[in-house]
């Protein structure tokens, strides 16, 4: 292929590391040329890694000019904070599993890696043996017939419960589900794909359980995985069992076994790649034969993708998607046994993913003011409803605020209470909660009463660990109480401090609230100042949820212009009917069909698309934009899963739409 070598660098230098650097002497594109420690003195270190430079400190590795990728082999509690700086060092990076902690550590060292250019792998070693291509083409030709079943273990016996040895303790992420059980995981998912001539396949459904010991980790564990095609997979893995280890592949012809595949059925250098076909009570056996060492493949792999310039393995390796569909059967096997790492909670989790203190509230997201509001506010709020632990949600979080946004759209009833408790804890440990404009939201259908506004901002604050939010809204309206009585509840909470900034309606009508502010003048009360209804390009043609109000029609915005009324608009992007996920022909997502599709809105996406392809991006950027140009004070909420589609949706402050073109894009 090429004479061209891949320098490696190897980052913790312990019995895993030592088995790579076999791989490395015996691959065709690879030479280690160094192996970083924080302790140079060190015995073995010659004798384990011969020939390579002994480099003090991981940091020194990563600035090192002579090396051009890195094998990160120290703890798992390390793996995202070292891939993330090796992306910024612009060094690619083979990471040995897990490749992070869960699903959404690894989204996050992957788009790092996306930004950087560089290529970022998971060390499945075994995907990349002779043995697992043998395996998909043994279930492909139909050997076994159709693959129903399939059973895979990798357990082992410790003897006796270490507390502070990694794989128990819990600030160490131990426990057999993250060492060993993406093993069996993985080998089923791509036996699972194979069947249906896929790469790998995503279960359905998982149904997970564990024993746990005095660390909260697991010593031993199971789960079933359901697959769309109706094969179902058992796996298990252990750190106090020692477990069969064989792979099971059962079929309605016969069943195929594998006994230790991770090693392909040899040890830490070789394997042979032994796989047995049984039919009819009769054994074949079938051998791939392959004597190379088997960390070899994985080196040469991720160097043929480094030559190539891709950034991720090539199947059978695990490719980025693989890599994060096997994480988020991981999350679902330890969320169904219980296990939390002490590691990911707020209390130890002070600083980013990447290890360092929160950076300053500066970015690409500019600062408005916002009429009744004391302090600069950003130009997009930033929704989190749907983040479940707080490791997952800091992610996201820190990186809003070290891009410029301090708006965080929180809600009494939004995940039972959960994310107003995420958000105390990460204001609490992170330091940011005066920089950050904080909106509650009380009263929500059918508690749509003046006495439930107090009652619940009481818990919202205990929960959000603060004694104030800076904006509030009624979560719904409800017609049958005089809107006075609501005006007084909320007059009542900003005398007493509770809310420091402005206060209104979520999901109310113009009149309405026009009658709320008459109100307030007429006894001396605070007057509302904001609402936040749906607003967008698109129009919402009948609500998405009961009791929504949509703000985007032409009267709408005449009121808006000329009563200067704060929006916080939710939805602001069409709940994708600016992606390709809508279009006149494509009528499968039964929610945008019913409340974005009609003639005049499919206009305004039209428009929205010429213009993206003139100014060199997406329709939803247009989308965003438009809602950020309003002449009225305009903020919309934004609810990204992953820092990639924060960063996309951030690019439409790259736009500045004219009067001209806003007036084009509503209404030709």
């Amino acid at each position: 292929m090429t004479d061209q070598k891949i320098r490696w660098g190897i980052i913790g230098p312990g019995s895993i590391a030592k088995a790579f650097q076999g791989g490395v002497a015996g691959s065709r594109y690879g030479v280690l040329a160094a192996v970083a420690t924080r302790d140079p003195n060190k015995p073995g270190l010659a004798t384990d890694f011969p020939g390579a430079r002994v480099v003090h400190g991981y940091d020194a590795l990563l600035a090192d000019p002579e090396i051009d990728a890195v094998y990160i082999a120290v703890p798992h509690t390390g793996h995202a904070e070292w891939a993330i700086k090796a992306a910024e060092a612009g060094k690619h990076v083979l990471v040995e599993k897990p490749f992070a902690l869960s699903s959404f550590e690894m989204d996050a060292v992957f788009h790092a890696h996306r930004k950087a250019g560089t290529f970022a792998g998971e060390a499945f070693m075994y995907r990349l043996h002779p043995q697992t291509a043998k395996l998909a083409e043994l279930i492909q030709s139909g050997a076994i017939g159709e693959v129903r079943m399939i059973q895979s273990s990798f357990g082992f016996n410790m003897g006796r419960f270490q507390p502070g040895h990694r794989l128990f303790a819990s600030k160490l992420a131990g426990g057999g589900i993250l060492d060993v059980g993406g093993y069996p995981v993985s080998m089923s998912r791509f036996i699972a794909g194979a069947a249906m001539g896929k790469p790998f396949a995503d279960p359905v459904k998982v149904a997970g359980t564990a024993k746990l010991n005095a660390e909260g980790t697991d010593d031993w564990a199971a789960a079933v995985l359901t697959f769309e095609n109706g094969i179902v997979a058992q796996v298990s893995c252990a750190v106090m069992a020692n477990l069969d280890n064989v792979l099971r592949i059962h079929g309605s012809e016969g069943r195929i076994e594998v006994p230790d595949f991770w090693f392909a059925g040899g040890d830490r250098t070789t394997g042979l790649g032994r796989i047995d076909i049984i039919k009819n009570g009769k054994t074949e056996t079938v051998s791939v034969n392959e004597t190379r060492h088997v960390y070899s493949f994985e080196a040469d792999a991720a160097a043929e993708a480094i030559f190539a310039k891709r950034q991720e393995l090539a199947a059978p390796g695990m490719t980025w998607a693989d890599s994060v569909g096997n994480a988020r059967v991981l999350d679902a096997w330890r969320k169904d046994a219980g296990i939390e790492f002490s590691v990911e909670k707020s209390a130890n989790r002070v600083n980013t993913l990447a290890n360092r203190k929160l950076g300053p509230n500066q970015g690409v997201i500019p600062k408005r003011s916002i009429p009744g509001l004391g302090k600069e506010a950003s130009a997009v709020a930033l929704g989190f409803e749907d983040f479940r632990s707080f490791a997952s949600g800091a992610i996201l979080l820190d990186a809003f605020w070290e891009k410029g946004g301090n708006i965080f759209d929180t809600a009494f009833v939004y995940g039972a209470g959960y994310t107003e408790k995420l958000f105390g804890e990460w204001h609490r440990n992170r330091g940011t909660r005066e920089g950050s404009v904080l909106i509650g939201k009380g009263a929500h259908s059918p508690l749509c009463y003046p006495d439930v506004i107090a009652k619940q901002l009481t818990q919202s604050l205990d929960r959000l660990q603060t004694d104030y939010v800076d904006v509030y809204f009624m979560h719904r309206d409800n017609l049958d109480v005089p809107v006075g009585e609501f005006v007084d509840a909320m007059d009542a909470e900003v005398k007493a401090g509770r809310i420091r900034g402005p206060f209104g309606g979520s999901n109310w009508t113009k009149e309405r609230f026009d009658e709320a502010v008459a109100y307030a003048e007429r006894t001396g009360k605070t007057k509302p100042m904001a609402l936040s209804n749906n607003f967008a390009l698109s129009e919402m043609l009948v609500p998405i949820w009961d009791g929504c109000v949509t703000a985007s029609s032409n009267d709408w915005k005449r009121w808006f212009k000329e009563k200067q009324v704060t929006n916080f608009s939710w939805s602001s992007q069409g709940r994708g009917f600016f992606t390709d996920r809508a279009g006149r022909d494509k009528t499968d997502n039964e929610e945008l069909v019913r409340c974005w599709y009609n003639d005049k809105n499919f206009a305004r996406r039209d428009r929205a698309i010429e213009l993206a392809q003139k100014l060199g991006h997406s329709p939803i950027h247009i989308a965003l934009a438009f809602v950020l140009a309003q002449p009225f004070p305009s903020i919309p909420l934004i609810g990204p899963r992953t820092l990639a589609e924060l960063d996309d949706s951030l690019r439409a402050f790259d736009i500045k739409l004219t009067p001209e073109q806003v007036a084009w894009l509503d209404n030709g």
